[in-house]
């Protein structure tokens, strides 16, 4: 058991990387990881929250795209902040079907505002984490999202959500078995404006294989849009 996770206060952004901590969240207390830039990356204004999938199917801040996602935008100087939903993990709760999770993401969004009020902040999520955090964009008004799989076409309305404020990155394997790729295609050309789409060959849902390759398509498509290093 983690320390403290019964009664949590707010905890501060380590100077150290990996350490599991506890939120209070709108459920309960939430787990969460900070990770600080990769040693040979110039550190930048930055920290990204990157939500993970499905909790019902075994989806944690653990995941192997979560973690991928998280270390491609430390390769590029920014800090990560992943996180549990409730429910899942350490974290209380119990699942919500993405409403009491978009609550969860905005704990999470105020209290890195509160620690970092200079920094961009940056949304990326996979699966239904895309979704959670494609939902609460409009009202956490980040500077970039990264939406990795979102799944359009299943148990989620995404016709109704409308696209962020800011630059928007879509990322989806061409041969997804449980994502349909042409329904996020059509998708993402009905919004306005669209996103930048990502399509990757003889890709499944989870990148089995493939996660190099995701690595470098987050790192390329968010080049553009990173703010300039700490001085």
């Amino acid at each position: 058991m983690i320390s403290g996770m019964n009664t949590p206060a707010f905890p501060t952004i380590p100077t150290a990387t990996g350490h599991p901590l506890m939120l209070p969240g709108p459920a309960g207390p939430l787990e969460l990881v900070v990770d600080l830039p990769e040693p040979e990356a110039p550190p930048r204004p930055l920290v990204a929250v990157v939500c993970h999938p499905l909790p019902t199917e075994g989806g944690t801040l653990h995941n192997k795209v979560v973690t991928m996602t998280a270390r491609a935008l430390r390769e590029c100087g920014a800090a990560t902040v992943r996180f549990n939903f409730r429910g899942a993990g350490h974290s209380a709760g119990t699942f919500d079907h993405g409403q009491g999770e978009g609550e969860d993401l905005r704990a999470v969004v105020a209290w890195v505002r509160a620690q970092r009020p200079q920094a961009q902040l940056w949304l990326a999520g996979f699966s239904f984490g895309a979704y959670v955090s494609l939902r609460m964009a409009a009202q956490l008004q980040p500077q970039l999202l990264l939406s990795i799989a979102p799944p359009v076409g299943r148990h989620w309305d995404f016709a109704a959500i409308e696209p962020p404020n800011c630059p928007w990155l879509v990322i989806q394997g061409e041969d997804d078995e449980i994502v349909d790729a042409q329904a996020v295609r059509a998708w993402a050309e009905t919004r306005q404006p669209p996103p930048e789409l990502v399509l990757m060959p003889e890709t499944g849902h989870f990148f089995h294989r493939k996660l190099m390759d995701l690595r470098g398509a987050i790192k390329s498509g968010v080049r553009p849009y990173l703010p300039e290093p700490d001085t």
